[in-house]
């Protein structure tokens, strides 16, 4: 796992009611038993931890939030696109 991919695991795990430590990037979340206020919050922790804002509404089913690995990637997206905005508002 890469650092973004630890960083998650890291708040998931600070967020969870019995932590565990086999925790994978195929783990689906509701796998985690993690509950939607809690889910909430974990959203909240990423986009301080990374400085993004991530589009998400707890009332969808949304695909970006199904397993640890499709957060990382949604991440490392929102990372990206944040850096791409920046670039193209300084040129």
């Amino acid at each position: 796992m890469d650092e973004v991919a630890t960083k998650i695991v890291d708040i998931l795990k600070k967020h969870m009611k019995e932590p565990r430590d086999d925790i994978a990037l195929s783990t689906e979340l509701q796998d985690l038993s993690i509950e939607s206020l809690d889910l909430a919050m974990i959203v909240f922790d990423i986009e301080d931890s990374f400085g993004i804002e991530i589009p998400y509404n707890a009332n969808e089913e949304v695909e970006d939030f199904k397993t640890v690995g499709s957060v990382v990637d949604k991440v490392h997206e929102l990372i990206q696109n944040k850096g791409s905005s920046a670039a193209a508002a300084g040129a």
